[in-house]
């Protein structure tokens, strides 16, 4: 135990303010500043310029976001760690062509599409969200989830390959009905 106090103060000062990824708020983002966007500086974002953001989202540790072909994240979402958000995909195409798939023009099974995660979303980690994804307002993403395709307003979303399992509004409604003074609040993105 001593032994591990000293190497502490040795390898990791008291002037040390962060050890490994920290999260940074107040993006800019087209220009226009987001206060109380959260991403984790240990998050890689490729093709960023592609990827819209709204106000209050948080992107927490160690995902990557391909956003080459688009991805809208709205308000409120909240991505947790370990993620992948991808618009291309190309794992076919190179079981199809072998080692003359570089350099191909439009390969045969090259999949491209965007990706759009509504308004207060919840995504759980180790999560693979595939190209031509929508994931509607109000929906949760369980853990090691594999998401293609269209999920509407307020799913609950699970599997490999994912599926709608059930409803958040069930999942809310008791939290509504012990604290009524929050109806409102929920109404007001929960109703557009």
């Amino acid at each position: 135990m001593k032994l591990l106090k000293y190497l502490k103060r040795k390898l990791f000062p008291a002037s040390t303010k962060h050890i490994g990824p920290t999260i940074q708020s107040g993006i800019n983002h087209n220009g226009i500043r987001l206060s109380k966007v959260r991403i984790s500086d240990s998050t890689a974002i490729n093709v960023p310029e592609k990827l819209e953001l709204s106000d209050n989202v948080f992107i927490g540790h160690f995902n990557f976001i391909e956003a080459s072909n688009g991805i809208t994240i709205e308000e409120g979402v909240q991505l947790t760690n370990y993620i992948s958000v991808l618009t291309h995909s190309s794992h076919i195409s190179i079981r199809l062509y072998g080692k003359h798939y570089l350099g191909k023009k439009d390969p045969v099974g090259y999949k491209t599409g965007s990706v759009s995660i509504g308004a207060f979303s919840f995504i759980g980690p180790h999560v693979t969200i595939m190209p031509g994804t929508t994931i509607g307002k109000g929906s949760l993403v369980s853990a090691y989830a594999y998401v293609k395709g269209d999920f509407p307003d307020f799913s609950i979303i699970s599997g490999n390959p994912a599926k709608v399992i059930g409803d958040t509004r069930t999942l809310d409604k008791p939290f509504l009905e012990a604290h009524p003074e929050l109806q409102e609040n929920y109404n007001e993105w929960a109703s557009l």
